[in-house]
């Protein structure tokens, strides 16, 4: 279902040079919902004998704050928050991607196993792929981030008197954006469709994701479309159709309203 979400998103991003529409972003983003909390990948162990931890004790992931990079270096993260701000701008009812700390929550992407690509398929051969097979770059998306913001850096400087992509107009970049969607514009050492493709659902993701992994600080996202989080009990709900809960959003570690820290 997250696919075919991602694609009605793609179908209503950059596909003009004109500011999107954060009204055209609510339409689908019921069903992207909170996007599984999409930050974090599950493995699977077997366990023999004694239970192997602390009684009382749970494995509850480490949240992630606002802090130095581990993985983008400053001119990256100026051209992410430029990008990020035009593919989901922020307007009269909220923030946008880049409020919503979705440079953060990639940054911890590329810097981890994702960002490696050490649970794929990265060797050979190297035929060319359907667009039906997913991801096919030579390159692991950390590895494909870089290539392409120093491409599309380097291009936008030839292009626009030397002006890197965020020093750019938005209209600009908006064109900018939608050339690599449409494949028109040709970089050096990465491939931009491929590059714009998962650029846009990895700031889906970061924008619907659990706050718990750097991204909907504050839960923008999800109060953008009424979304009310990771609850312990819906049942009282279940059967109101159609109606407005008007409950505040929780993430993994509560909410404000509970927990000062959270």
């Amino acid at each position: 279902m997250l696919h075919r979400a991602i694609r009605a998103v793609r179908r209503v991003l950059v596909m003009s040079a004109s500011s999107v529409s954060r009204r055209d972003l609510i339409s689908v983003g019921i069903a992207i919902g909170s996007a599984a909390a999409l930050g974090g990948e599950a493995e699977a162990r077997s366990y023999s004998g004694e239970v192997p931890w602390i009684p009382g004790e749970a494995d509850a992931p480490t949240p992630i704050a606002p802090g130095p990079f581990q993985f983008l270096t400053p001119d990256e993260a100026t051209f992410l928050d430029a990008a990020v701000s035009r593919l989901i701008p922020a307007d009269d009812h909220g923030g946008g991607a880049k409020e919503a700390g979705v440079t953060t929550f990639l940054d911890r992407q590329l810097a981890g196993p994702f960002g490696k690509g050490s649970r794929w398929y990265m060797q050979g051969p190297w035929k060319k792929g359907e667009s039906t097979q997913g991801y096919q770059s030579r390159l692991s998306p950390a590895e494909l981030y870089r290539a392409a913001i120093k491409d599309i850096d380097a291009h936008c400087a030839e292009k626009f008197s030397g002006k890197k992509f965020s020093q750019l107009t938005a209209e600009q970049q908006d064109q900018t954006l939608k050339d690599l969607e449409q494949g028109h514009l040709k970089l050096k050492d990465s491939d931009g469709k491929t590059f714009f493709t998962v650029f846009l659902q990895n700031t889906v993701e970061g924008f619907f994701s659990d706050p718990i992994y750097g991204g909907n600080r504050d839960m923008i996202g999800w109060k953008l479309i009424g979304f009310p989080g990771a609850r312990y009990d819906y049942r009282p709900y279940v059967k109101q159709h159609g109606k407005k809960l008007n409950l505040p959003p929780v993430g993994l570690k509560g909410r404000p309203g509970w927990n000062p820290n959270t």
